[in-house]
């Protein structure tokens, strides 16, 4: 019987101890949470400070994000936004007010403006040490109140603010650590600005009052831009002789609105000219060739190519524009760079057309490769609607710019080409009100170097679709402008296939894109 009972007290004991342990460590855990709870609560009720920078007050704040950016708030404009860490802290800058007697003292005294300038990097740091600080302690307190309310436990409450002060250094160090000064040359704008189209509501509204929209959407081109020329200090945008300015646009599907756009965004840019990678229109028809007309009211030369909703008659109607250059299988220069451009060899509004399917498609470009390999001077960059066609040019040309996706999307490949497509400039016309979100209308302003020829950055330029006032520009630097430009071991398609002789245009409805 003395075994029997051994083993049923060890077993007794060993069930204890379990229970002791899952006990232990669920209270550890509500620790815990209740720390990291609290410590965010803090964090977000407590996590700023006024301090004086220049000649403004300003709020500074410090609150959890999943994404670790810096938002500069120039409300009621917008925002500026860049991605100067990798932590999940949010720092955000506002500026709360301007002190008078300080503003006019800068603009009378030139001596005042040196004097400031000097202090401003002080006044900085000591605002965000003060921010730091201030804002460990508002952690701490939130994590320790939240857990002397959850668990009435003074040890409890200190577990629970140690864990708060722990995460948040550990925030802080990780901002730190990644902390990227570069990122101040790539910033965002985002913004609802007034005098925004508040007429247009919906869709409907848009397509009933549509001149109306036209000339609000130009303006609230117009009023980003001078936003963001303002706070943007990147050099490539220096009005110099330096820097080459080219607007990139695609994908128009005969929305009228789409010149308005374009016009605002040539004019505020002030670009050297227009590259539009083709779909102009939607069926290529005769009836939309008027379209093309609007191109001969820009300033600035229009380089084209045709894209695959663009007929024949859509190229002619083009190419009897004045400052239009038209680009099938050749290589012309403009404002200085030299450029090559080949149309789509589809018209797939004629369904009954024997189309080339993307197989063929690549194998054309591939054919083609050879006039740009031997080109002098040498190409700067390449302009086909459709980028699978463009494949096989990938390490012979430092740029290629596409469209026919209605998406942004950008590759730099190990050959050292940079794909950019362009999204939809007209927002993708009527094609754009099929889904539940109008497509946004998409632009992008490229910077080249006017004595290298290669692209030092862009910017991304969304507004919102049909009826909407939302507007963002965002800025993005090419990291190595001048990389070196080599062709691939194994070419991505064998030449062979020939160009297929181009359909007439057709009243046939097409897929989209």
């Amino acid at each position: 019987m003395r075994p029997v009972l051994n083993v049923a007290r060890l077993r007794s004991l060993v069930a204890r101890v379990v229970r002791m342990r899952h006990h232990r460590a669920s209270r550890i855990m509500a620790v815990i949470a209740a720390g990291l709870f609290g410590g965010w609560l803090g964090l977000t009720l407590g996590g700023q400070v006024l301090t004086p920078i220049g000649p403004a007050d300003v709020n500074l704040s410090l609150s959890p994000s999943l994404d670790g950016e810096t938002v500069v708030n120039v409300a009621p404009l917008g925002n500026l936004a860049f991605d100067t860490h990798s932590a999940p802290l949010r720092f955000e800058a506002q500026i709360s007010e301007i002190r008078l007697s300080a503003a006019e003292e800068m603009f009378e005294n030139p001596d005042a403006i040196n004097r400031i300038a000097a202090s401003i990097g002080a006044e900085l740091k000591q605002g965000v040490t003060q921010l730091f600080v201030q804002a460990a302690v508002a952690a701490v307190l939130g994590a320790g109140l939240v857990a002397l309310v959850l668990f009435r436990d003074w040890r409890r409450a200190a577990g629970s603010a140690l864990t708060a002060l722990l995460t948040f250094a550990a925030a802080g160090g990780m901002a730190f650590a990644t902390f990227n000064p570069s990122s101040v040359a790539e910033p965002r704008y985002t913004g609802l600005l007034a005098g925004a189209p508040q007429v247009v509501g919906s869709a409907e509204d848009a397509i009933m009052r549509f001149s109306e929209y036209q000339e609000q959407l130009a303006g609230l081109v117009g009023n980003v831009s001078r936003i963001y020329e303002v706070t943007s200090t990147l050099p490539v945008y220096e009005d110099d002789e330096s820097t080459i300015r080219v607007l990139h646009v695609s994908d128009l599907h005969i929305n009228p609105a789409a010149w308005d756009v374009i016009g605002s965004l040539a004019e505020q840019f002030q670009v050297d000219f227009i590259v539009d990678s083709g779909d102009l229109t939607d069926r290529g028809s005769a009836a939309e060739d008027a379209f093309a007309d609007e191109i001969s009211g820009l300033d600035v030369p229009y380089v084209w190519v045709r894209g695959n909703h663009d007929s024949m008659g859509t190229q002619r109607a083009v190419e009897a524009q004045s400052n239009a250059v038209v680009l099938d299988d050749e290589i012309e220069e403009v404002s200085g760079m030299t450029i090559y451009g080949a149309g789509d060899p589809r018209f797939t509004p004629d369904q009954a057309a024997d189309n080339p399917d993307a197989g063929e498609v690549a194998a054309i470009g591939a054919a083609r490769v050879e006039a740009v390999r031997e080109a002098d001077p040498p190409v700067d960059f390449a302009v086909m609607h459709d980028r699978t066609q463009a494949e096989a040019f990938t390490g012979e040309v430092p740029l290629v710019l596409a469209g026919k996706e209605h998406r942004r999307s950008t590759v730099l490949e190990d050959t050292g080409t940079r794909y950019l497509a362009q999204g939809s400039t007209g927002g993708a016309g009527l094609q754009g009100l099929d889904d539940d979100e109008p497509t946004p209308y998409e632009a992008s302003v490229l910077y080249f170097d006017a004595e290298s020829n290669r692209l030092q950055a862009w910017d991304n330029v969304t507004l919102g679709g049909m009826g909407l006032t939302s507007a963002q520009i965002e800025r993005r630097v090419e990291e190595d402008p001048d990389r070196e430009i080599t062709p691939p071991e194994n070419p991505p398609v064998t030449p062979g296939t020939p160009t297929p002789t181009r359909p007439s245009p057709t009243e046939t409805a097409g897929e989209s894109g």
